[in-house]
């Protein structure tokens, strides 16, 4: 069951998501796209449920919004699709740094196992605007910017709530002892 942060429904079998999960079903069972849970991305949260967050919210924002709700689905999705360890993989001399570099690789990748709309290809390698420095070509690709750090600052949230429950938790033992 896949479920983005903060919802209440699980993309698969709740009636709220039914076209959320009809335009992203196909994606989420792939392969590729599964293979995102074996790397962790902001601490605690895998790329693939960070993936999942930014699909899931970018989809109901751009149709709250009456945008292209379909490719705000699929390029949520996609847009981290590197596929590495961006903490442990060595860059190699004159490569730009992980942040500006992984859009172009997401979108490779994703070309590579998916029919991917021209809308959708500059929502993928857009996303870290204005580190990307070439400004967005649709409002989904804006939307996408926003979400993704929305998304980020909320599992960075997650790890640090987690983190000083589990120290006031020790302080409490510590003075009970």
């Amino acid at each position: 069951m896949s479920k983005a942060m903060g919802s209440r429904y699980s993309v698969e079998d709740s009636v709220k998501t039914k076209e959320y999960f009809d335009f992203v079903k196909d994606l989420l069972d792939s392969d590729v796209v599964n293979e995102m849970k074996k790397y962790r991305h902001h601490y605690s949260t895998t790329c693939f449920q960070h993936s999942l967050n930014v699909s899931y919210y970018n989809y109901l924002v751009c149709r709250k919004l009456g945008l292209d709700a379909r490719s705000a689905a699929r390029a949520g999705l996609l847009h981290d699709l590197f596929l590495y360890d961006w903490r442990t993989t060595e860059r190699k001399k004159g490569e730009k740094p992980h942040g500006m570099r992984h859009p172009q690789i997401a979108l490779e990748n994703a070309k590579a196992h998916f029919d991917v709309a021209k809308r959708e290809e500059d929502m993928i390698v857009k996303h870290m605007w204005p580190l990307t420095v070439k400004l967005p070509k649709y409002a989904e690709s804006y939307v996408i910017v926003a979400i993704d750090k929305y998304s980020a600052a909320m599992e960075i949230s997650v790890h640090l709530g987690r983190l000083m429950k589990s120290k006031a938790q020790k302080i409490r033992q510590r003075k009970a002892s």
